[in-house]
């Protein structure tokens, strides 16, 4: 999982959220999987579609749509989802000054491997 750096904190800042993210938020160490089966797609343009599945996060599966598009040879896609319907409790850091909305956006980007690249 890659977390955006805020710019605005401190090295040291930046790091405890990330070990916050990784150890309090996600429980990492006991929810070490996080998977994605689709059960629909639905083409809605040229070289554009809405993938539906189930999301498994946090030790809890629900659905989840997300717009996927193919630019040049991968595909970008995004959805958004809200922490705690999959039991999550949105981070807080350093004495609550450094917060995440419940709602997160999460972006991905597929490349497919093999003879054609296809």
């Amino acid at each position: 999982m890659k977390v955006e750096e805020d710019q605005s904190l401190s090295a040291d800042k930046q790091a405890e959220v990330q070990r916050t993210m990784q150890t309090q938020v996600l429980e990492s160490d006991k929810y070490q999987e996080i998977s994605f089966r689709s059960t629909s797609i639905q083409a809605t343009a040229p070289n554009a579609w809405e993938v539906k599945g189930d999301l498994s996060l946090h030790g809890q599966t629900h659905s989840v749509s997300a717009k996927v598009q193919q630019e040049e040879r991968k595909y970008i896609g995004r959805c958004q989802i809200k922490q705690t319907d999959f039991g999550i409790k949105p981070i807080r850091v350093a004495g609550g000054t450094v917060k995440v909305k419940d709602e997160l956006d999460i972006e991905f980007s597929i490349v497919p491997t093999g003879a054609n690249g296809h």
